[in-house]
């Protein structure tokens, strides 16, 4: 479906995890690789007002509506068949499949540290996993090195924690030469996972309140969720004009 003209696919959990086994059927041969965008209100703005992320959206192997803001979207459309699927589910689910068929994963990006803690923590949580490789996201002085690095690692999941468009610019950019099968941007899924942040209870998920525990935690970042009453409001104008068009 599209929200606010963006793409956006109805995609359950089990779907996303049966379209990655069929991605690396053939693993490890060499193929195109395949590239997951995690979108959120946020995402969908800056889509908007940018061709070149918008674009890649649009080319992406999977679009997942990566936390609330999308649902409450697509129900004013009429659509009450869009499912919360998040970056970091997604990314724990597929950790829990690559050590069950012995995919090695790499981590790149956040401070220092961060994406090596968090691998540790992974192969904790689902003994067997393979860490192909950690780095962290402060690396433009020596990209050539760290893009060397991951060809040579040929992971079968890359998980990129470079924030929002960058991540998925860098991804789709270098596509071409980082040799993995399958690549994701995660956001700041690492620090949540190494245990530097905290994910919000459970019953302010299911009140779509995630955002508000994510502000509480990290005040620094209020000015960035000013972006959510525009995009109700936007959304709301255009499903009104999309439902008057039918």
């Amino acid at each position: 479906m599209r929200i606010l003209q963006i793409r956006v696919d109805a995609c359950a959990m089990e779907q996303a995890l049966e379209q990655v086994l069929q991605w690396l059927a053939g693993y490890p041969a060499p193929a195109q690789m395949q590239q997951i965008v995690t979108l959120n209100p946020e995402g969908v703005m800056l889509a908007i007002g940018d061709p070149s992320l918008q674009n890649i959206v649009e080319q992406a192997a999977l679009v997942t509506a990566d936390g609330n803001g999308l649902v409450w979207a697509a129900e004013r459309y009429g659509f009450r068949g869009l499912q919360r699927l998040t970056g970091i589910d997604l990314m724990q689910q597929l950790c829990r499949l690559a050590a069950e068929q012995g995919w090695p994963v790499y981590l790149l990006g956040s401070k220092p540290g961060v994406a090596a803690a968090a691998a540790e923590k992974l192969q904790k949580q689902y003994p067997g996993l393979q860490i192909a490789g950690t780095e962290n996201g402060y690396f433009r002085d020596r990209e050539e090195q760290v893009i060397s690095a991951i060809q040579k690692a040929r992971p079968a999941l890359l998980f990129a924690g470079l924030g929002m468009p960058f991540q998925e610019k860098w991804l789709a950019e270098n596509a071409h030469r980082l040799g993995a099968a399958v690549a994701m941007g995660v956001g700041g899924s690492f620090d949540v996972i190494c245990g530097n942040l905290k994910r919000a209870p459970q019953f302010m998920q299911k009140l779509r309140l995630e955002w508000l525990y994510r502000l509480l935690q990290q005040p620094s970042r209020w000015r960035r969720y000013l972006v959510l009453p525009r995009f109700m409001a936007a959304v709301r104008r255009d499903a009104k004009k999309t439902a008057k068009n039918r």
